[in-house]
């Protein structure tokens, strides 16, 4: 039986529900650790409303929107500050008076940036080894195959780039290992409902054969042109007993596929790939029975109950549906899945429910 090598993932991964009150406020995560997070992504729950991606390597001001192309902003009034246990926050998209809100938010090196000359691109890189989390940011060559430094130990599993400044604003380009071709030839769009489709946001091949460091770049406006353009990219690797990136296939029947993961689901994004289909998101804090409760990655709509059906378990997932969203007969499906606790701890001890 597989061990974790992360017994209390909340270091890590936390996932903060709140009102807003329309004033200056500073927010508290109440996970079993602290947590100052390096990434934040927040969307307003009961309304339509911008998802908003925030990091602390671009600075606290820095906004870019992952249902929209909308290169990157500066506003002071979103989030204000990285917390030890959680963040600060003013009354505008973030915390609009009576609105309900979510915040995912991961660790990965408490703001502490270096630099990554392993690719043809100099990157600055603030990474996570033991989370399998990195942001990287860098500036475009414009050079078909240039290659980005993204400091993890290993190829990641998934990885979602965005333009952030530089010509035309462009969508997330997304890969991920449960692509029908996973070399790189294969992409996504984090803010388009669109089936995978051949680009070239990657190249050919997306990690070159010599190195398990870098990620091969296209010359393509999601990646890597104009020269000059600015880019940042969050890269991800599974990590036993905390994370897991990977694929399934529908049967349209109530009773779905079964989804192991070596823990207990936190945080689920889920993706038809060979056809046209949102990129639906559930959690273990705003639906803690159903996990009904759907936000849409590509959209600024409002949380949804009307579709869905699956249950996070102790070891994994369980689709209980024949929505297409999640089970269409032969379907193909993605995922990125977060542990809220392990199945069996780093010393070989059933955990329980929590």
């Amino acid at each position: 039986m597989a061990y974790t090598t992360i017994d209390d993932p909340s270091v890590y991964f936390q996932t903060m529900i709140y009102t807003g009150n329309g004033a200056v406020r500073s927010l508290t995560n109440d996970g079993n650790s602290d947590l100052q997070p390096d990434w934040i992504w927040i969307k307003r729950r009961d309304s339509t409303g911008n998802h908003m991606s925030i990091d602390s390597t671009r600075g606290v001001t820095k906004v870019v929107y992952p249902h929209i192309a909308n290169l990157e902003e500066t506003l002071s009034n979103r989030v204000t500050s990285f917390d030890s246990d959680g963040y600060s926050t003013a009354n505008e998209d973030a915390n609009t008076d009576t609105g309900t809100f979510v915040a995912w938010q991961w660790k990965a090196n408490a703001g502490t940036t270096s630099s990554n000359s392993n690719g043809d691109i100099t990157s600055t890189v603030q990474a996570s080894s033991t989370a399998g989390f990195s942001i990287v940011t860098y500036t475009a060559t414009a050079t078909a195959g240039d290659t980005v430094g993204h400091g993890l130990s290993s190829q990641p599993e998934m990885i979602m780039v965005k333009k952030r400044a530089g010509g035309d604003a462009y969508g997330w380009g997304v890969w991920h290992t449960g692509l029908s071709n996973n070399n790189g030839t294969k992409q996504l769009i984090l803010d388009t409902s669109a089936a995978e489709a051949t680009q070239d946001m990657f190249n050919d091949a997306i990690f070159p054969s010599s190195s398990a460091t870098v990620f091969a770049t296209g010359q393509n406006n999601h990646t890597n042109f104009p020269s000059g353009a600015t880019y940042v990219a969050y890269c991800f690797n599974p990590v036993q007993g905390y994370s897991k990136f990977g694929k399934y296939t529908g049967n349209n029947n109530a009773s779905g596929p079964f989804v192991y993961t070596g823990f207990k689901p936190a945080w689920l994004m889920i993706k038809r790939t060979d056809n046209s289909e949102g990129w639906h998101i559930v959690d273990h804090k705003r639906d803690v029975n159903e996990n009904n409760a759907r936000l849409q990655a590509e959209t600024n709509g409002g949380e949804d109950t009307s579709e869905g059906g699956l249950d996070m378990l102790s070891n994994g997932f369980k689709i209980k549906t024949t929505w297409a969203g999640f089970n269409a007969d032969g379907g193909s499906y993605i995922y990125m899945v977060v542990a809220e606790h392990p199945f069996v701890s780093s010393k070989g001890v059933p955990t329980t429910a929590r």
